[in-house]
């Protein structure tokens, strides 16, 4: 691929001369991995043309880098980017380093200090990864998905495909969502209830803002989804965390005073328990009294493997209190990064103008390929082959973590892609990851997931989307003899 001409710029100002500017430029490019080893620069002619300069400049800075094995000149080619370049710059090449400038009066950092630090990115490279959320290539149609976006690239969808919705949303998903995702839940809403988000996270974010950007309290289960803490954490609110037992949060325990109320009622996040229905009317009832709305984040009902899942709260409300927030990250891949959130009209006029701030809606071509993908089949083929892996990937787990005697901590036996164990006592699960590794397995301990990071000690999660079934016991029986190794 050869260098465009708008990547060199020369200042003819300036008191250095223009072939020495050019030079810089060329070498600095290198140093930095900018231009790489066999790309083609622009003829001379059209890069004189572009910079303003006699073409005779270009060809003797071109030149004195050939002579230098910067560049390598090919007959009627042109010149190319050396592939036996010597890093070590004369003095008189070298650009004169400016005096940096300060960010510490306009940065404090507070984004970064309330980023998890605890994921691994290259998770790919371990056996036995048993982390949440990622995709299994296995169980995704690619071949559907790319069908569905050369679809949507497709002439007859070139106005929602490429126009600036002006803050609306492609009206054929959010009919789909209305239509045949929502009524899965026992949820009914008319469009204009609807917003669609880049995932779960962008929707807790929206409703976080909406609600406590001036500040109050509001209540959290603990231990919860990280993410959501490291988005209240930059609101004005003053988080409560109200400890979750085996059927979930306690609405009894909800102190007084909230202006809001996080749940993850279906699968409680990180312990998976799933909360009752009497529990569910009994949190509606209170939110009705106490005048806190309740932002119901249900990341994962599609996987349910013991008949019908219970209710969400939004079906069950009548009052109009739930914020709703769905995702598709889960049941098509993590990537898409697509979601929405369900609520009273007048919440999603504010959640869209805000969006409209900051993004002004999910990219178009995104939008409309995922509404064919859905639309056509694609989505519950690949619901279905997910839940019958997972359903077995779960038994699997399941009989390996009671055969190898690991210690379960949550609920949830119906369904979900993770379980919630506990370390033996005195044992702290980071130190048990940290020794997985150098067997190959990858596992998530408990800290982030709590208010009180040092509770989190005794906890970790094992997710299995991302490895195969033939793989989890012997991973799970290499947990067990680290285990043993670590009390020894």
């Amino acid at each position: 691929m050869p260098i465009p001409t708008e990547a060199f710029f020369l200042d003819h100002r300036s008191e250095l001369p223009l072939q020495l500017q050019l030079r810089r430029q060329i070498i600095a490019g290198v140093q930095e991995g900018r231009f790489r080893p066999g790309e083609r620069l622009p003829s001379t002619r059209a890069l004189a043309r572009q910079l303003g300069v006699a073409r005779v400049t270009v060809t003797q800075a071109f030149a004195e880098l050939v002579a230098t094995d910067y560049l390598r000149a090919q007959d009627r080619a042109g010149y190319y980017i050396s592939d036996a370049i010597d890093l070590a710059l004369d003095v008189d090449e070298v650009t004169p380093v400016a005096e940096r400038f300060s960010w510490d009066a306009h940065l404090d950092d507070r984004y970064q200090r309330a980023q998890r630090s605890d994921r691994v990115t290259d998770w790919r490279r371990f056996r036995f990864p048993f982390v949440y959320g990622q995709a299994d290539p296995q169980l995704v149609d690619l071949s559907a998905w790319r069908d569905c976006a050369v679809r949507a690239l497709g002439r007859r969808e070139f106005a929602p495909m490429t126009g600036d919705l002006y803050g609306e949303d492609d009206p054929e998903l959010i009919d789909y969502i209305a239509r045949h995702i929502l009524p899965r839940r026992g949820i009914r809403a008319r469009a204009d209830e609807i917003l669609l988000t880049l995932g779960a996270q962008n929707g807790l974010w929206l409703a976080a803002q909406i609600l406590l950007r001036q500040g109050g309290d509001c209540a959290v289960e603990d231990p919860c989804y990280p993410g959501l803490r490291e988005i209240l954490s930059h609101t004005g609110a003053v988080i409560r965390p109200v400890p979750v037992d085996a059927l979930g949060l306690p609405p009894e325990q909800i102190p007084l005073g909230l202006k809001a109320v996080f749940t993850t009622a279906s699968h409680q996040c990180p312990t998976n328990s799933t909360m009752p229905v009497e529990r569910r009317r009994q949190l509606l009832r209170l939110a009705q009294d106490r005048g806190f709305a309740v932002i119901e984040d249900d990341y994962e009902f599609e996987m349910s493997f013991a008949g019908s899942a219970s209710p969400a709260l939004k079906a069950m409300d009548r009052a109009g209190a739930v914020i709703y927030i769905g995702s598709f990250s889960k049941s098509v891949f993590p990537g898409l990064r697509l979601g929405y959130v369900v609520a009273d009209a007048r919440v999603i006029r504010e959640a869209r103008a805000l969006r409209g701030m900051v993004l002004r809606h999910p990219p178009g071509l995104l939008q409309r390929t995922l509404a064919s993908f859905l639309s056509l089949g694609h989505y519950d083929a690949q619901l279905n082959r997910m839940r019958r892996a997972y359903a077995e990937r779960r038994a699997v787990m399941s009989t390996a973590i009671d055969t190898h005697g690991l210690s379960r901590a949550g609920g949830g036996r119906a369904g979900g892609s993770s379980f919630w164990l506990a370390t033996p006592p005195g044992l702290d699960s980071a130190r048990l990851g940290q020794a997985l590794r150098d067997h190959e397995v990858l596992i998530e301990p408990g800290t982030p997931f709590f208010a009180d990071r040092a509770r989190g000690a005794g906890f970790y999660r094992l997710a299995y989307s991302s490895i195969p079934a033939s793989l989890i016991e012997e991973g799970v029986d290499r947990i067990a003899q680290v285990l043993q190794r670590l009390q020894r």
